[in-house]
């Protein structure tokens, strides 16, 4: 069976790192920096959606020009952000056990393509995945379909499984056609009953027990 991931908030917790980098753009602008409250709230629609909702909480007039400096210069530091990040619990035991058993394993990311090919490098991560989507690889970011399809096209089709931690991935796997399991600790931001899903998991220890009851759901089909 296949399997898509999303990244930040569901493999990773890279908010510490996209706080650093929007203190330093931040603290240039002679505003103070976000919390981490509101970098995990504003994580999850992609970097321009990111660096729009850091600019509004600071009084920062957005116009095309000034969110293209602010953004050409957020995306330049993330680059490099990768000091922060950290594995949740049992993420790297389950795709160890996943990639064992022979599924495919597939990256749908909304971060830009670059500072997502430079977590994965240094969390290594790279060998384990069969196919990766970040920000920018396509036409249209997720909760739009096309990342998610790209990655079951480019896995060579069959049954897939989406795994992510929120409403937008919960929206990309029905637009998809996917069924989706939710990791319940990343950053969501509605409750886990307002959210559609499959299946609700809180460890990670619980990922190849849902992917066979996929599988069995799939084959019952």
């Amino acid at each position: 069976m296949n399997i898509v991931f999303d990244l930040d908030g569901t493999l990773i917790d890279s908010a510490p790192d996209i706080q650093a980098v929007a203190a330093k753009i931040l603290g240039k602008l002679g505003k103070p920096p976000l919390s981490i409250e509101e970098t995990r709230d504003f994580i999850g629609e992609g970097a321009k959606i990111l660096v729009s909702r850091m600019m509004a909480s600071r009084g920062i007039e957005e116009t095309p020009e000034s969110h293209a400096q602010i953004f050409g210069d957020f995306v330049a530091e993330y680059e490099y952000a990768v000091e922060r990040a950290v594995f949740y619990p049992g993420v790297v035991d389950a795709l160890a056990v996943l990639k064992g058993g022979g599924h495919k394993l597939a990256l749908c990311t909304n971060k830009p393509e670059l500072p997502a090919r430079a977590v994965m490098k240094h969390m290594g991560l790279g060998p384990i995945f069969d196919a990766f989507v970040a920000g920018g690889m396509t036409k249209n970011p997720k909760p739009d379909p096309e990342m998610a399809l790209k990655c079951v096209a480019d896995l060579g089709g069959g049954p897939t499984l989406y795994v992510g931690d929120s409403g937008t991935d919960a929206q990309t796997a029905q637009n998809a056609g996917l069924p989706f399991a939710l990791y319940t600790e990343g950053y969501r931001k509605s409750p886990v009953d307002e959210i559609p899903h499959d299946w609700a998991f809180d460890h990670f220890d619980r990922l190849a027990e849902i992917v066979a009851e996929a599988q069995a759901r799939h084959a019952a089909a």
